[in-house]
């Protein structure tokens, strides 16, 4: 998240989105110097968002590689209803979306591990605990739909509101209320020992 609480990275005052709304512009008739710009302005907020959806850099840098692609050749569709950042980080949920999709399910819910409650110990052993913590809610995360996964993400990690979600997901307020919902009743059930 941007420091003035934007997902996108726009300031409040709107000035950053009337100016890339020009960059748009100027890129979509083929201005490269332009929507370089735009890449260095949304990469970083793009890529950490895409780091927590695919849960790899790897996969990360590969999805949004591929949505500045899809945004270099869409711009002729940009119109600027919402902000380019908000534009941009629709093309990358649902670049992440498909290839989660496209994944084959990496852990059954049911054969998440049920560690063992954390201790009062050393910093030593508490770093470690701190670790196999995370890599517990990975494994859970892993166990979650796609669907889920994004709406989750964007609402409890990224701080979207729910309609700002549907927009970007293209389903209704319910239905990622629902997802939402359900994503937290697992990852809840998961890490039920480390809390």
């Amino acid at each position: 998240m941007s420091a003035q609480g934007d997902p996108c990275g726009e300031d409040a005052d709107g000035a950053s989105d009337a100016g890339d709304r020009l960059l748009a512009v100027r890129a979509a008739e083929g201005d490269e110097e332009a929507f370089e710009v735009l890449v260095h302005r949304h990469g970083a907020a793009v890529l950490q968002l895409a780091e927590r959806l695919m849960g790899t850099r790897t996969e990360a840098e590969d999805a949004v590689r591929d949505a500045f692609v899809s945004a270099w050749r869409r711009l002729p569709e940009f119109r600027g209803e919402a902000g380019f950042g908000v534009w941009l980080h629709r093309i990358v949920t649902n670049r992440c979306l498909n290839l989660l999709r496209a994944r084959r399910p990496v852990a059954d819910p049911d054969a998440v591990p049920e560690p063992a409650p954390p201790e009062h110990r050393s910093p030593p052993v508490r770093a470690a605990e701190s670790n196999a913590a995370a890599h517990d809610l990975d494994l859970a995360m892993r166990c979650l739909s796609a669907e889920q996964r994004v709406c989750w993400v964007l609402r409890e990690i990224e701080g979207m509101p729910y309609e700002s979600i549907a927009q970007t997901v293209r389903i209704s307020p319910e239905a990622v209320r629902a997802r939402v919902f359900r994503a937290r009743c697992v990852l809840t059930e998961a890490m039920a020992a480390w809390r």
